[in-house]
């Protein structure tokens, strides 16, 4: 049985990508390891079909955090045996890339076929807002990308924007393999009650990573100016997630508010299906943002939730197709409101979307993106 290697450097509670695409190299007859990494207040993993390995490193952010999870990944797969590496990001192609090229450096000479590398692009990395404005961080990673990145094998890209920009600038053939979820069934959902809800109440949601420039602050000011009952609730956690539940208190909105946490994304999805509105409101700040396509916005159509978004490309592209949301107009907290009311009190649209969102439900989930993914492992 071949076997693969999968990385990214995140400590696999939530990913959900990066678990479909083992899934799918399971299905595709792959001994499957993925390897991640273990933060000290790292949950316990839910059992998978694949075997997984979390790295304890002694730097949990900055400089010294990436040098070290490269450096133990590269002697991790300098050690392993492996016919497909699949590096996820920017952050683990390093140790991708030259552990590769150490174990198996005259294969081509040998008339030997060497282990295949596939590089996916979850974003376009150097334009995420965490690197706005940190030219010497931004000048490393660049340095990392212009001599690696001509040189891949196979890359794949979360869609065809990110692609292009990586084609443009280094002149490799992208595959498109969006982040849609596998599709799902609408019958299991959350208890309003054990979030403290009442029944009658409805819910704007927010999932996923808590940090800057994803609207949460002006969408939890928008609650104080909202005539609907209702609740925002923000599943996930992130740079700013201590700081905005105190920003919350400040304001007297903890009422109105409910914090989560981090929910595996296992059990995420009975949440999501509670919600009436489902929140992509991300800030125009950078690159990477401008032409994202997240996760949540795609997990919303699967739970049938009708979703307000910010009109970016990608996302705009789909909302247009399916008639399945609106779009907001600006992030003034007032004006923010005023489109929550509207989606939250007309029944009529309300219908409409949640009739459209059965359609775009179907055509984008995993079982039918998946075999974009294992036609790149074949040619």
């Amino acid at each position: 049985m071949p076997s693969a290697i999968v990385s990214v450097i995140n400590d696999l509670t939530t990913d959900q990508r990066v678990d479909r695409t083992c899934q799918a190299l399971v299905k595709a007859g792959y001994d499957v390891l993925l390897i991640g990494r273990r933060r000290r207040n790292s949950q316990t993993l839910k059992p998978r079909t694949y075997t997984v390995h979390r790295m304890r490193l002694l730097f949990e952010k900055g400089a010294f955090f990436y040098a070290e999870y490269n450096f133990i990944l590269f002697f991790f797969l300098l050690f392993h045996k492996y016919d497909l590496l699949v590096s996820n990001d920017l952050d683990t192609l390093p140790a991708n890339y030259f552990a590769n090229l150490v174990k198996y450096p005259f294969t081509k000479f040998k008339n030997r076929k060497s282990p295949l590398h596939l590089h996916d692009c979850h974003e376009y990395y150097r334009g995420v807002p965490e690197l706005v404005g940190r030219k010497n961080v931004t000048r490393i990673w660049k340095w990392f990308e212009d001599l690696i990145f001509p040189r891949l094998q196979k890359v794949i890209a979360v869609n065809q924007s990110i692609a292009d920009l990586y084609s443009k600038e280094y002149g490799n053939k992208i595959g498109i393999v969006r982040n849609v979820p596998f599709r799902q069934s609408l019958s299991e959902k959350m208890d309003k009650s054990a979030l403290n809800i009442r029944e009658y109440q409805k819910i704007v949601l927010y999932q996923g990573a808590v940090n800057v420039d994803r609207g949460l602050e002006e969408a939890i000011l928008a609650m104080k100016h909202l005539k609907t009952d209702a609740i925002l609730v923000i599943a996930g956690i992130g740079d700013i997630f201590e700081p905005l539940k105190k920003f919350t208190e400040e304001r007297g909105l903890s009422e109105k508010v409910r914090f989560m946490g981090e929910i595996p994304f296992q059990e995420l999805r009975a949440l999501t299906r509670i919600a009436d509105i489902g929140l992509s409101i991300e800030k125009d700040v950078s690159i990477n943002y401008h032409y994202c396509l997240p996760n949540k916005f795609l997990d919303y159509i699967q739970a049938n939730v009708p979703v307000l978004v910010s009109p970016f490309p990608e996302m705009k592209l789909i909302v247009d197709q399916y008639a399945i949301g609106e779009y907001i107009d600006s992030h003034e907290p007032e004006l923010l409101a005023q489109k929550f009311d509207s989606m939250l009190n007309n029944r009529e649209r309300e219908a409409t979307y949640k009739q459209n969102l059965i359609k775009a439900a179907e055509d984008l989930c995993w079982e039918n993106e998946e075999k974009t993914l294992l036609l790149m492992l074949e040619h």
